[in-house]
């Protein structure tokens, strides 16, 4: 990730900080130092260093705190309160409104990633139930119109456009006023990316505003382009006036800190980063959490909004209903495998969870993507009779040599996929059903009777077998899944995670644990 340098060497500073026996003012005044140059190789304004290094010396009096006060923690919260002021204007982003047409007009340089970036906020909003357009209104770089079109078709996203119209404020203003006629509730005009020292092309910029009247203008800009990043959101600022920041190309590993003096610079909020290049790879905004990641403290919402937003869809709401009755067949698994593939990356998924070894992430992400992919190819070969009874229409080994030849995969392959939604399909009959656990457990732990203390004992004994036992081992054994289900569970719970310890809803919880 962009500035993980800089994280690493902030985290440096604070290891010293614990090793000395003592804390004074000659020990602090080498952690600001320390801190400052760290920001400073980062491409952060000096500026903004010379402020940040004053505020944490007038926040952190040492004479003036209490003898038995942990004062590594409070320079600690310092030093994090105000690396998170630097990324927080504390201004308020645009919130667009149900129901009405809401207008997003993206400007930036050329080659920040523009055309993608519109096409990931059509597709999270699309994902959390609005009805999106985008309309492509640049008329500059050859291909734009055909690479949004590409990319608005994969997203499922309607588009507007033109081949033949070289005026980029009659597209515009076309295309908005097509959707809004629809009733589209987010429409985004994706306009040509240009330079400050380019007039004409700012010029057009205003045109374009001018005639499609955004509710919000958002300057897309690439995270790693440094020194040059204030220079150029000011000159955007006071074109466009842009209402809020995305920042991209924030997976990468130049040094980035060029976009925290931007929006320093124009006072405006970033609300997105992009972190790769596939539709999912966009993550909503958020000082504490941004600063957290940089310094390597893993943050599980994203995680938790992207599991949410998968199960939030029509073909998860089918599925549960299906685990709720205790019912689980071959076509349920492979909408599971969709779902998981909806979500992005698994290592960006896993990655997300405090206390995942590092070490578990090695090999995942392609061995558990070819695996997932050759898995759903048997499926492929399957009938919907298949599909949709139990495995016992394999007991005849031609249809398993039948799906094999048809897939392109081995018997042994076919059957080791028939195992394991064996043992999955067992555990939705422990969790399902009239006498099963979700609609018998109490929400109090301590009142389980022994029966259902029983039950839970064999469906973890049934969560284990499905783990490879490599994995299970990096993990810790069952207690380590235990403890991995137990915050993966919090989340989706009816109360798990919250102090007294309820259950948290199994089934939802079952789901999350099998993306791999």
């Amino acid at each position: 990730m962009v500035l993980a340098d800089l994280g690493r060497k902030i985290n440096s500073a604070f290891t010293e900080l614990t090793k000395a026996p003592v804390i004074d003012e000659k020990v602090l005044d080498s952690l600001v130092k320390e801190i400052c140059a760290a920001l400073l190789s980062s491409d952060v304004n000096v500026r903004l260093v010379q402020r940040l290094r004053a505020n944490i010396k007038k926040n952190v009096n040492l004479e003036e705190l209490a003898n038995g006060a942990n004062k590594r923690r409070m320079i600690e919260k310092a030093v994090m309160d105000e690396l998170c002021n630097l990324v927080d204007p504390e201004a308020e982003p645009y919130k667009p409104v149900k129901r009405r047409a809401n207008i997003f007009m993206m400007v930036g340089l050329q080659g920040a990633g523009k055309t993608t970036t519109c096409t990931k906020i059509a597709a999270f909003y699309q994902r959390k139930g609005w009805k999106v357009a985008l309309v492509c209104a640049d008329t500059f770089r050859a291909g734009a119109f055909d690479q949004l079109k590409q990319n608005a078709t994969k997203a499922k996203i309607p588009y507007y456009g033109s081949y033949t119209e070289t005026d980029p404020v009659v597209i515009a203003l076309e295309g908005v006023e097509k959707f809004k006629a629809e009733k589209f509730e987010i429409i985004i005009v994706d306009t040509s990316g240009r330079h400050k020292q380019e007039v004409e092309l700012f010029e057009e910029m205003k045109q374009i505003s001018s005639a499609v009247k955004p509710d919000t203008t958002i300057f897309v800009m690439d995270g790693t382009i440094g020194q040059a990043a204030e220079g150029q959101a000011k000159a955007f600022k006071e074109a466009a006036d842009f209402g809020s920041i995305i920042m991209t190309k924030m997976d990468g590993h130049a040094k980035g800190g060029g976009a925290i003096s931007a929006v320093a610079a124009t006072h405006s909020p970033i609300i997105f980063i992009g972190t790769g290049e596939h539709l999912q790879d966009m993550e909503r905004f958020e000082p504490k959490s941004f600063i957290r990641k940089v310094l390597g403290m893993h943050d599980m919402r994203d995680m938790i909004e992207k599991v949410q937003d998968t199960m939030h869809m029509a073909d998860s709401k089918k599925l549960m209903k299906n685990i709720e009755k205790g019912q689980y067949s071959l076509r349920d698994m492979y909408e599971q495998f969709q779902q998981v593939a909806k979500m992005g990356p698994l290592s960006k998924i896993m990655g997300s969870i405090p206390g995942m070894p590092a070490e578990m992430m090695a090999g995942t992400e392609q061995e558990g993507t070819r695996r997932m992919k050759r898995m759903m190819c048997i499926m492929d070969s399957m009938t919907d009779a298949e599909l949709d009874g139990d495995n016992k229409l394999f007991e005849d080994m031609n249809r398993v040599l039948r799906v094999a030849r048809g897939s392109g995969t081995t018997v042994h392959e076919v059957q080791e996929i028939l195992s394991q939604y064996t043992k999955f399909a067992e555990m939705v009959k422990t969790m399902g059903g009239k006498n099963g656990l979700m609609q018998n457990m109490p929400t109090d732990p301590r009142k389980m009777n022994p029966n259902q203390m029983a039950q839970m004992g064999k469906m973890q004994q049934q969560m284990a077998n499905m783990v490879p036992p490599q994995l299970l081992q990096q993990m810790g054994g069952m207690e380590g899944l235990q403890r991995m289900a137990r915050q993966m569970g919090g989340m989706f719970g009816r109360g798990g995670g919250a102090p007294g310890g309820g259950m948290p809803d199994i089934a939802q919880m079952m789901k999350a644990m099998n993306m791999g």
